[in-house]
């Protein structure tokens, strides 16, 4: 190629190029080894070249073929389409997303991505396909290199997907009831709690419609004229027997329970991994209300109508022996898809939670019902602990809540709680304690109170502030043994982590150092200490007498290890840019310690 460019213009000038058929000049162009650089080079040297490559757009599409095989999903085969333009655009706002992703860490290595943080990326022109693609793209780079890069990507992806999904939840919603369908909610409060897995709509119902052929070819070998089997369904269509029916859940608990070994996850019931619809189908547990989706769903595609209800503490389905739309609890039989689809009566549904409940508590809910208890539960998990995880369980869940009741005071309240507390985004405290003023005037005491309390906020983030730069040669940290970057091991409590930062001595309150029995420690809080990412996903502050350099070096298993390292060598971690300002001796020394510690050459 490196010829052809070199001699463009004298091959053509003699005919070599120009006296091939324009189906042989496509094949050549379209060659593998041939880059879009070198077909524009080639384009610029003739008409009758740049006719064959553009007008004809076969070289194009087969270019953008080659380069990005995953957007082939987004383009019909029979479609007329500008594939120059298309690879141009494509090309074109591939380099603008990494040219943003680069930016990200020195304008927030300091500080938690703010919303407004993505404007940039938002403000984008081009579909949103190929700002995707692209991103996933840095994230399908090479494993162990580009962490800041991947570390900020995560972010931008998690919050152009939950933007996405948030407009998709907000146009489901303002459907009319009868056009929705349960799991379409439930995929998409998945998909907002779960941004990086793969949740589409399409894998869920692929995997609940085999479900369903595993329920027919059990009917078939008792019931092979069963008009579950022979009638083409909508979901819409319902049997009216009440005998094919049970036959219907017979197989169906036949097929979830006994074959498919689908349960309640009992063992470990509040791991938030129960209430979302793709761990459920792909572990084969849940809670009450997902196994009740996975259920009622299959259900509908055989034609049996099962109700959602919101039992106290549980979640059933139930199922009419009677009329349709009657009101007396005792012509249903409620069924517990919790405990293998075991069908139960009214009087029975009280042993469940050991007392007497309203009649109303038997009704069936709406599809919003539904997705209110989902979210609720999600909200009471992330109330459970303190973690990272949790509180962005906790964000989640309160975005989600605010979206099916934007005007429920007492979640607005908490949600403008909660961004206070985590101080990521000021500006939207304030945003949230206006609508809360505007819904409910008598509110104004605690808003006014919380407002305040932002703006101080606000006025102390725009404070500059110097990173501190810590050196190894200065007479304070003379006793400082370890670098940034060393892989470790603690030896009391036998967790492998990466050190990101370290102190002279214990920087920490007295509270917390009565807490953590420092002073137990033989040299006290006089020693130095240092900030370590923990493989169980954690952040800890560890004595130096407590540390060791670990014996087998590993890779750490934490989400904010790209923060702070670009690469991780095979024995160590490679500081980026803003941590080697931070620390700048310690990149030396790491390398030193590793050659002598693991004896590198």
């Amino acid at each position: 190629m490196a010829e052809l460019e070199a001699s463009g213009s004298r091959e053509v000038e003699e005919g070599s190029l120009m006296g091939l058929p324009e189906e042989v000049l496509e094949q050549v162009f379209c060659y593998p080894t041939l880059s879009h650089v070198d077909v524009v080079n080639v384009c610029l040297s003739c008409k009758k070249l740049q006719e064959v490559c553009q007008g004809r757009s076969t070289v194009w599409k087969h270019k953008f073929r080659q380069r990005w095989p995953t957007l082939l999903k987004y383009y019909s085969t029979t479609e007329s389409r500008n594939w120059w333009e298309e690879y141009r655009t494509r090309h074109s706002i591939g380099l603008q997303v990494r040219k943003i992703v680069d930016t990200f860490s020195k304008r927030f290595f300091t500080k938690e991505v703010p919303v407004d943080g993505f404007k940039d990326i938002e403000a984008l022109g081009g579909p949103f396909r190929f700002i995707e693609d692209e991103l996933l793209s840095i994230l399908n780079l090479d494993g162990r290199k580009y962490l800041t890069w991947k570390y900020y990507t995560r972010k931008i992806l998690c919050f152009l997907r939950q933007q996405d999904v948030m407009e998709k939840l907000k146009e489901f919603l303002s459907s009319p009831p009868e056009q929705q369908k349960l799991i379409e909610g439930v995929v998409l409060i998945d998909q907002y709690c779960n941004p990086l897995a793969d949740t589409a709509l399409e894998n869920v119902l692929l995997q609940l419609n085999d479900i369903t052929e595993e329920v027919k070819k059990v009917l078939r070998l008792t019931k092979p004229s069963h008009p579950s089997i022979t009638a083409e369904r909508d979901g819409e269509v319902f049997i009216d027997d009440l005998e094919l029916q049970r036959q219907v859940l017979d197989a169906m608990n036949c097929v979830l329970y006994k074959q498919l070994k689908f349960k309640g996850n009992e063992d470990d019931y509040y791991n938030p991994m129960n209430s979302y619809i793709h761990q459920v189908l792909r572990q084969k547990k849940g809670i009450p209300i997902t196994l009740c989706v996975v259920y009622s769903t299959i259900g509908k595609n055989l034609g049996v109508r099962l109700e959602p209800v919101s039992f106290p503490s549980h979640f059933l389905l139930r199922w009419c022996q009677k009329f349709e739309g009657s009101t007396d609890i005792l012509d249903y039989v409620y069924i517990d898809a919790f405990d293998n689809g075991k069908p139960r009566t009214a009087k029975e549904c009280v042993h469940l939670i050991g007392q007497q409940v309203a009649a109303n508590f038997y009704s069936s809910v709406t599809i919003k019902d539904v997705l209110f208890r989902m979210v609720t539960n999600l909200f009471h998990l992330g109330k459970r602990e303190g973690s990272d995880q949790s509180y962005q369980l906790l964000r989640n869940a309160l975005d989600l809540y605010l979206t099916l009741a934007p005007d429920d005071v007492q979640y607005l309240m908490l949600q403008a709680r909660l961004y206070f507390h985590l101080g990521i985004n000021p500006e939207k405290v304030l945003d949230i304690l206006q609508h809360v003023q505007a819904v409910d005037p008598l509110q104004h005491g605690v808003v006014g109170h919380l407002v305040q309390l932002t703006l101080e906020q606000i006025a102390r983030k725009n404070q500059t502030t110097e990173v501190q730069i810590k050196r190894h040669t200065d007479e304070k940290h003379r006793k400082i043994q370890f670098s940034v970057g060393l892989i470790m091991k603690h030896k009391r409590y036998g967790y492998d982590c990466v050190i990101y930062g370290w102190d002279p001595k214990c920087m920490m309150g007295l509270d917390w150092i009565r807490t953590m029995g420092v002073h137990n420690l033989p040299h006290g809080p006089d020693q130095p200490f240092y900030n370590v990412l923990v493989q169980d996903g954690s952040c800890r502050y560890a004595a130096q007498e407590n540390l060791i350099c670990n014996s087998s070096p590993l890779e750490i298993g934490h989400q904010e290890v790209g923060r702070y390292f670009s690469e991780f060598s095979g024995v160590h971690y490679v500081a980026n840019e803003e941590l080697q300002i931070q620390y700048p001796d310690d990149m030396v020394l790491t390398s030193q310690l590793v050659e002598k510690v693991y004896d590198h050459s």
